[in-house]
């Protein structure tokens, strides 16, 4: 394992930012970015040993500084939407930056994914890891109070990326971080996702409207084209005539656990039939979000590929949209005194 600082070049208005490279021999490699806590790489073995980067991303950190996909990055200070940016803590309302239409995505246009974090530890040995530290003020992005949110990214002997956040407040807030990296099993380049398979310990998912905002509680998938509780293509129903995949242009909805208890359980699996990929996803948190890339568009990423619509999918560990405004769902309210906790683990096998 090697942790090897390199400086980034970025614009002269944004902090200095460096990449590390967390490695382990004959496992996994990472290369984190300290601007946005952006996964840049991670390197998987197939199953005749060789290594491939299965993240979708940009050569250098320059492309990080307008990361409008979100491509790799840590966001906060709440995954997913809130409807028309309206936030309601403890009866006082507070308006929120508007960045997805009328509505709030992942913490607004200047979220943690547009901010440099701040390195505070980096261990060396079986399972290296890199703690990163974010102290976002009073009124950022329209929210209450000064949040302290803390990351650490971990390669495991269980060959897993390890993410575990922790976040505590000065006042009371919301509080629902995630990951947003777009996997391809078969290499970042590799092209459509539609033929991995894919498994989710789901019986429900939330019905959202055209904007992505939630219509109403959980749905039972049976009978529907979100019905991943055996392994299925991603793209076996995806053309189906069903009003919510209209409303979200393919998968892009946030799916209940089953059994949530807030331990870490298995919520996802998914397997790429070419290179033998298996990534097993387990979490403590109550929903996982879908989304296909369907909005990718074609952007330019790395060693000259272009990235088009569903050719990296994301499986983002969180709580439900719109939970503020939803006291149904499970509260993502953060109070002095608490601690918000999170894990979320990736784990790479091959068939």
């Amino acid at each position: 394992m090697t942790i090897d600082p390199a400086r980034a070049e970025v614009a002269p208005t944004i902090d200095p930012v460096d990449i590390y490279t967390l490695q382990q021999p004959g496992g996994l490699r990472a290369r984190i970015l300290t601007l946005g806590g952006a996964v840049m790489t991670l390197e998987v073995p197939d199953r005749e040993g060789r290594l491939v980067d299965v993240v979708l991303g940009f050569d250098d950190a320059s492309g990080y500084q307008d990361n409008r996909p979100f491509l790799g990055a840590l966001i906060g200070r709440y995954g997913n939407r809130i409807a028309r940016g309206a936030l309601r803590v403890d009866g006082r309302l507070y308006q929120l930056a508007a960045n997805d239409g009328p509505n709030h995505l992942h913490g607004g246009p200047g979220g943690f994914h547009t901010l440099p974090w701040e390195v505070r530890a980096v261990s060396d040995g079986p399972e290296p890891t890199l703690a990163l530290r974010l102290v976002s003020r009073d009124g950022d992005e329209g929210y209450p109070g000064t949040l302290q949110v803390d990351v650490v990214y971990t390669l495991t002997r269980e060959h897993a990326l390890r993410i575990d956040y922790t976040a505590r407040t000065d006042r009371p807030t919301v509080a629902n971080l995630t990951q947003h990296s777009y996997f391809n099993l078969g290499g970042h380049a590799a092209g459509s996702i539609l033929g991995h398979e894919l498994r989710l310990w789901a019986s429900r998912f939330i019905p959202i409207d055209n904007q992505g905002i939630p219509t109403g509680g959980p749905r039972p998938v049976r009978g529907t084209p979100f019905d991943f509780l055996a392994p299925l293509p991603i793209g076996a129903r995806i053309e189906a005539d069903d009003e919510q995949l209209q409303s979200g242009v393919g998968y892009d909805h946030c799916f209940a656990v089953d059994g949530w208890d807030g331990s870490l359980r298995a919520v996802a699996e998914v397997v790429e039939p070419v290179s033998g990929r298996r990534m097993l996803v387990r979490s403590t948190e109550p929903g996982l979000q879908l989304y296909v890339g369907t909005h990718l568009g074609g952007i330019a990423g790395k060693r000259g590929a272009r990235y088009a619509t569903r050719t990296g999918f994301c499986l983002e560990a969180q709580h439900f949209p719109d939970s503020p405004n939803r006291p149904e769902f499970p509260s993502t309210r953060l109070a002095p005194g608490e601690t918000y906790r999170q894990t979320t683990e990736y784990v790479f096998s091959n068939e």
